[in-house]
């Protein structure tokens, strides 16, 4: 479960970003903070594992309440300005989201978060285990949660993907690069223009080729370095 907290000065960003969130039943909503001073006394006493931060707001702007926080969670900005993008990566925020965005741009920023394995809201708290880490996939007109663990590998199908888990298929409509993106690169590797394979189901590695099961990939020669970097 992630618990999260929206900090935004206008109320109808609260109800767009709560009401995705509320098409995930993996997310738990904390509080509404309306200004930045009100988020601080909040997490003064609590603890959430992700913001959802605006930048323009009264008493004190987004980031420079980001700079007070000493653990900060993970923290995905929604804001209307584009131009602050680059300072929110340098404070290692996980996505920039554009107003306004739709489900898809914000599931792909959720997703983030969800697969990532840094600490969230405390130097105590344990790594998200990898039994733990899930991800959302649109297939058809439906979002399918699955366990980043059971997924062996994804194949790249024109405009869609496919995703080879250990119990299904899933045909995506998400080119093969943006998918790579929102997996963890500590878990997958890409080893051809159209695969990208989960490290820990390779069963062997023979020339240009990778068994995972009963299923043979071929490795790309401008994927070879990937190869060599994981066997060293």
């Amino acid at each position: 479960m992630i618990r999260y907290l929206i900090i935004d000065d206008e109320h109808i960003a609260h109800d767009i970003i709560k009401g995705y969130c509320d098409l995930l039943p993996n997310m738990q909503l904390m509080k509404h903070c309306y200004d930045a001073i009100e988020a601080i006394t909040y997490l003064n006493e609590n603890n959430v594992d992700l913001i959802f931060l605006d930048l323009n707001m009264p008493k004190l702007k987004g980031f420079d309440f980001l700079k007070t926080l000493t653990h900060p969670p993970k923290v995905i900005v929604t804001t209307a300005y584009s131009e602050f993008a680059l300072e929110g990566y340098e404070l290692n925020v996980v996505d920039y989201l554009l107003k306004p965005f739709g489900f898809d741009r914000f599931l792909k920023a959720v997703n983030k978060v969800t697969n990532s394995s840094v600490k969230t809201t405390s130097p105590s708290e344990p790594n998200l285990k990898d039994e733990d880490k899930r991800i959302f996939l649109r297939s058809n007109k439906k979002y399918i949660q699955v366990t980043t663990a059971t997924i062996l590998y994804i194949e790249a199908a024109g405009n869609y993907t496919k995703v080879i888990t250990q119990q299904e298929h899933i045909i995506v409509r998400e080119k093969i690069s943006d998918l790579i993106e929102t997996l963890s690169n500590d878990e997958f590797l890409q080893v051809h223009k159209s695969f990208a394979v989960a490290t820990k189901h390779i069963s062997s590695i023979e020339g240009n080729r990778i068994l995972i099961g009963s299923t043979t990939i071929p490795i790309g020669k401008s994927y070879k370095a990937n190869i060599d970097s994981l066997l060293s």
